[in-house]
């Protein structure tokens, strides 16, 4: 009988602790992304980054973040939950110094690189250990706080990265040193140890390298779409080759003993659905930070702190959102809260999709702010519930990093296909604040529809509550694996 590494629980262990260790690991990297989206001008100033080139500072990121996360999420599981957890947290903070320290713009990309790798083990490495911890609706609970964090949290980067640059862009990355540190210390002490020696012979190397740089391709194809043009011989190409990859991929997992991701898991509905639905939520997630932030600065003039002072209505929202989505899942299973949250935004979404270059802050933005951002919290906690509950222990690693790898892919594509049509439409309004504004408003509307479809997906694609409360009830070793 084939054994995996374990994770030991202790009644000396404080689940409060732990919960709080790894949801603080988590802020850390998404604060990474948002805030640094603030400075780029700063750093493209300071460094010598020409045009286009300073995209590069986000571009570096994200393509290891997304195109690494299933090897990750694997990893976690065949190596040990808390074993990669530290790895990836001594990763990006060691990253984190060496982008504080970057004198060029290789170096900073290359630093930002490692930030990727480090948060692609931390994340879904993280998100597995709660999922082995906390079972039944407490589990709920615990996907409701990392829900929080996830919604809330890059609108605190927003308001952390503004504040942070108006002392030195540089702040940004030196702030994680002594928070990495911090947390490996606690760590050591309140993340149960596993008790199972790394297997390394297990790990499905070649898929892993199938996946990563198919993923790195779709990633990069999707980040470059707008400068490249979308029906570019890049993006086009790229793009095929990265899903011709991913198909590839999918063949090989099916024909492997213990594969990077069990394709056959996708057809649970919760899992296949989730999934889907979590590429759409983090679109509009994404989308509407971008969208939000461009109006707030390139058409009322907003400075980056009082655009981050502005995001606070959206993250208070979206945490209020986790909680009240926790309760739900809890109650009435997945479908029906998803579907009505993902309408809920939608509505928030087409309020904003009235903004024009004569509006101001706080009838014209924090309305549909508050409604997207509480609708998204209970979509965000409601996406982790249903693909990662009826988890056996061996998997919650492998789910997990499917999880998040559908948040990056899914924002990654959200934040290009939004940006292009902001900046892209308009009409002929005139001055370039109202022609702006007039894209911004339709890039809003798009934002809409999409959550408006994925509130119909959510009906049709996910199980209804009596077929899922029962597994959520369960302990996950007591669950088949499909």
């Amino acid at each position: 009988m084939t054994t995996h590494p374990t994770t030991r629980t202790s009644s000396g262990i404080s689940r409060p602790a732990l919960l709080g260790t790894l949801l603080v690991a988590q802020l850390m990297v998404i604060l990474d992304i948002s805030a640094v989206n603030l400075a780029l001008p700063d750093m493209a100033r300071d460094l010598g980054i020409a045009g286009a080139d300073v995209a590069w500072t986000i571009t570096s990121y994200s393509i290891v973040f997304g195109s690494l996360l299933l090897l990750g999420g694997r990893a976690a599981d065949l190596l040990g939950r808390r074993r990669v957890f530290l790895a990836g947290l001594a990763i990006f903070t060691a990253s984190s110094l060496a982008s504080a320290f970057a004198g060029s713009a290789e170096a900073l990309f290359a630093a930002r690189a490692g930030q990727g790798l480090g948060a692609a083990l931390l994340s879904p490495a993280a998100l597995s250990i709660i999922t082995t911890a906390f079972t039944g609706p407490e589990r709920a609970k615990a996907l409701g706080a990392w829900g929080a964090v996830g919604g809330a949290g890059a609108a605190i980067g927003v308001l952390l990265g503004g504040m942070l640059t108006e002392l030195d862009w540089r702040a940004i990355f030196f702030i994680n040193i002594p928070v990495g540190l911090a947390l490996a210390l606690v760590a050591r002490r309140v993340v149960p140890a596993d008790m199972a020696p790394p297997r390394w012979r297990g790990l499905d190397l070649r898929g892993a390298l199938l996946a990563t740089v198919s993923l790195a391709g779709l990633v990069y194809a999707i980040s470059q779409a707008d400068t490249a043009g979308w029906a570019s011989t890049q993006t086009l190409g790229i793009g095929a080759v990265a899903l011709g990859g991913l198909a590839a991929f999918a063949a090989l997992e099916r024909r492997t003993a213990l594969p990077l991701l069990r394709v056959e898991r996708l057809a649970d509905r919760a899992v296949g659905g989730g999934f889907l639905l979590m590429l759409a939520a983090s679109a509009v997630l994404f989308g509407a930070f971008l969208l939000l932030s461009l109006y707030m600065q390139n058409v009322l003039g907003t400075g980056p702190i009082e655009t981050g002072l502005a995001f606070l209505p959206l993250a208070l929202a979206a945490g209020a959102g986790a909680h009240a989505g926790s309760q739900l899942v809890s109650r009435v299973g997945v479908r029906g809260p998803m579907a009505g949250a993902f309408a809920f935004a939608a509505t928030g979404l087409l309020l904003l999709a009235g903004v024009d270059a004569n509006g101001s802050y706080l009838p014209d933005v924090v309305p549909g702010m508050l409604i997207t951002g509480l609708g998204l919290g209970v979509v965000l906690v409601s996406v982790a519930v249903a693909v990662l509950t009826g988890a056996r222990d061996e998997e919650t690693g492998m789910l997990s990093g499917l999880n998040t790898t559908g948040h990056e892919i899914g924002g990654s594509l959200g934040v290009a296909v939004l940006a292009t049509i902001a900046v892209g439409a308009g009409g002929h309004a005139p001055g370039e604040a109202a022609r702006l504004a007039g894209g911004i408003g339709d890039a809003f509307l798009a934002a809409g529809g999409l959550a408006f479809a994925a509130s119909l997906l959510a009906l049709i694609a996910l199980p209804s509550a009596k077929a899922f409360l029962p597994k959520l009830r369960l302990a996950p070793s007591s669950m088949p694996i499909h």
